[in-house]
Formats: C-alpha cells, structure tokens, sequence
C-alpha cells in the first residue's frame, strides 16, 4: 500500500508530497536529493518537514513532483519514477502517523459492539420498564418500546425508539421482547400481541414479582418455538435507584433452544445485570413465589399497615423507626395493583397473611394475658380502674377514650 505525505512546499513553488516504492536511474537520485536538502534547510524557519522513515528496511522513500521545474535535463521524462535512496545524516526527520481518511480501529470497534448489540422489543415502558431500559441502553443494546400511552419522548430522551403500533415494533425483528407490564394486564397484553410478526426464534422475558403466573401464560400462548426467560430484579426504582450492586435478580431459563447462538442470546441479557453487581440467583419460578410470599409481601404488607398506622418521623428517632419510615417510604412508591397482583398470582401470599393477622392475634393475648389486674392497681396507685377503649379510625389515627369504674356503675 502506498503511504502519502506532505514533507514541505518552499517559497520556490515545488513540493515532495508523495511517498512510494520504486527504483530508477541513481543520476536522479543525485540530482534530487541536494535540491531536498537545500529546500529543506531554506523552508525550516517557514514549514514543518515530515519524512516517512521505512523502519524495516531503514531507506526513506521519495517522489518529486515540482510545480515549477528546477531542472530541466534533456532524458528526464516528464513523470519520473519514484526512487529509493538512503537519507543522509544531515537530514533531519521527523516520522509521525499518517492522517487516515477513515478511522479503522474505530469503525472495527463500532461494527463489534452492533454485532454483539441485542435489539430488545420492551412492551410496557411505564415507571418500571423506562427505569431498566436506561441500563439496557447504557450497555449498548438496541431498543424499541411500545406501551398504551405515548411515551416517544421519554423514549427519545434515553436514545429509543417508540412504537404505537405493536405490529410496527414486531416488523423490526427483535431479538429480545422484554415484558415489563403490570401483573394484571400481562394476559390481556399476551392475548393479543401479534407474534406471527416475529422471528420463530425470538426470546421472551418478563420481569414481573410473580413467577409462576408468567410462566404458565408464557406456556399457553407463545408458540412452542420461542424461548422463554422468567426474571425478577427484586428492586425498583427508588431502592436500586443509586446502584444495583448486591441486590437479588432470580431468573429460570424455562425454555432455551438447542442452538448455542440462542444460549448466548440468553446469557447475554443476563450479562447486564451481572455487569451491574447484581446477586444473580438460578431458582425455578414455584421455589420463587414460595421464598416471595414470605419476604416480598409481607414486606409490602407491613409497609401498607404501617401507612395506615400514620407513622410520622419525630425528633428522636431511633435506628430502627428510622428503617420503618424508610419502608413505608419504598413501599408507598409502589402501585396498590402492584400489591394486589403479589397477593392474587402468588398461591403463597393468603397463607402469609393468615400467618401475619394470626401472630398479630397471638402478641395481643401475651400482653393482655400478662396485664393482671392486681399489676395494674400497683401501677396505676391502687386508684379506681379505668376502662379504656380504642378504636382505629380510617385514616389511621388511634381514638383513646378512658372511663371511671364508678361513672360508669352510676
């Protein structure tokens, strides 16, 4: 390949701006280089010189090109051929990269990322869904959305694409369609989803907090030739909203074909919550549903009572009110048909909340079992009891109403 370069355009109009391989008559070579030499000393106060230096075979490479002839002999051709020629000690040179018309190693590096890009189709992109999809573009991927509600400018603002029209979003071939619904509307979005569009090959995810439920409408209508990954990234936007370092994402690769290139599609989505630091945990989607009842639901559940209950943060707050104010926080954040879908698709969610209104029963017993009347009079200075009546209200304030023993035999 032929290099190019600009050495020097003196005050005497002639240039050697080309640089290529050759050999010719060695009288040239006398006659061109004390004329380089005598330019190049004359132009140094004026012009940079920039000499190729070949450095395998160590001979600097020149081709002559005047604009106005120094020279004129009578067996010079009009074009002469390029010549080979040492340079002399005295020539200074000066080897710099060749200015590239086109960056290769960028636009190596820019196809790789597009050949390792996934094109992920995100169904749903309300709170949830534009909230993982910033992580998804972030790490490169390619992705289109759709939702009930216009959402193009937030998609355009993280650098997606919109799509009204769902038969629109399948004709761009996705590789991934990511379903990022709420619980309830998943079946009704399934039922009518256009999957004639897509490549048989394509693979679906969900991210809702239940398992099983997904997983059995995935069954029931995908086509038997899609692949089928149930996830959970068990945090959202307010509680993974610095990092996702450490937090639990559990996935069941229900159904992955044979092929390699589709086990490293799959892998490859799960690549981006790996990256992120996430806890990545392998668990099937009925093991799921039964560790969720008993950490996500009652987590939730208790969040809701304690906003109902009206805690209030107060100038003495303790570690542990302080993490109490905190889960009413993230819980209040969430949707009451997110929680309302925890409990009615998860199989597990009525036995916990049985078990939570039972040990609620049980704590009350042991205090007012322990509560003897011969203690209260020592308590309260043997003075005439009290009854005492409470009652919750609506909106979660406690009503305390105390009567004498003796107004009320009167």
């Amino acid at each position: 390949m032929t290099n190019y370069f600009n050495l020097l355009d003196g005050p005497c109009g002639c240039g050697i701006h080309q640089i290529r391989s050759s050999s010719s008559s060695p009288h040239i070579a006398s006659l061109l280089l004390p004329q380089v030499v005598a330019l190049h000393t004359h132009s140094s106060n004026h012009h940079k010189s920039l000499l190729h230096h070949h450095h395998r075979h160590h001979t600097m490479l020149l081709h002559f090109s005047p604009t106005k002839p120094l020279f004129s002999p009578p067996n010079l051709r009009r074009n002469p051929p390029a010549i080979a020629i040492s340079p002399p000690r005295s020539l200074r040179i000066r080897a710099i990269d060749a200015a590239q018309i086109f960056d290769y190693e960028t636009q190596l590096k820019s196809e790789y990322r597009k050949s390792s890009a996934l094109k992920i189709a995100v169904l749903g992109f309300g709170n949830f869904g534009q909230f993982l999809s910033k992580t998804l573009v972030r790490h490169g991927h390619d992705l289109i959305t759709h939702s009930r509600s216009d959402y193009s400018s937030a998609a355009s603002s993280i650098g997606a694409r919109f799509f009204h029209n769902p038969h629109d979003l399948c004709e761009q071939h996705p590789d991934v369609v990511l379903l990022c619904t709420s619980i309830l509307s998943t079946e009704s979005v399934l039922r009518s989803f256009p999957f004639q569009r897509l490549r048989r090959s394509t693979l679906f995810v969900d991210v809702l907090s239940v398992k099983e439920f997904p997983k059995t409408l995935f069954l029931k209508y995908l086509p038997k030739e899609f692949d089928i990954l149930c996830t959970h990234p068990m945090f959202g936007p307010e509680s993974g909203k610095h990092s996702w370092s450490g937090l639990p994402f559990v996935y069941d690769k229900v159904r992955i074909g044979g092929e390699d290139s589709r086990h490293e599609r799959c892998d490859k989505f799960l690549k981006v919550f790996e990256s992120e630091g996430c806890r990545m945990v392998e668990m099937s989607c009925e093991e799921h549903d039964k560790h969720a009842a008993g950490s996500q639901f009652v987590t939730h559940t208790m969040g809701r009572v304690l906003e109902k209950f009206g805690v209030e943060s107060s100038p003495i707050n303790t570690k542990g009110y302080e993490t109490l104010l905190d889960l009413v926080e993230n819980t209040s954040s969430d949707s009451f048909e997110l929680y309302y879908g925890l409990f009615m698709y998860n199989q597990n969610a009525l036995e916990q909340l049985e078990r939570l209104d039972m040990a609620f029963e049980s704590i009350k017993k042991e205090l007012f079992g322990r509560l003897h009347q011969v203690y209260r009079k020592q308590m309260f200075g043997g003075g005439e009891g009290k009854k005492t009546e409470q009652k919750l209200l609506n909106d979660g304030v406690v009503r305390v109403k105390e009567e004498s023993s003796s107004s009320s035999s009167s």
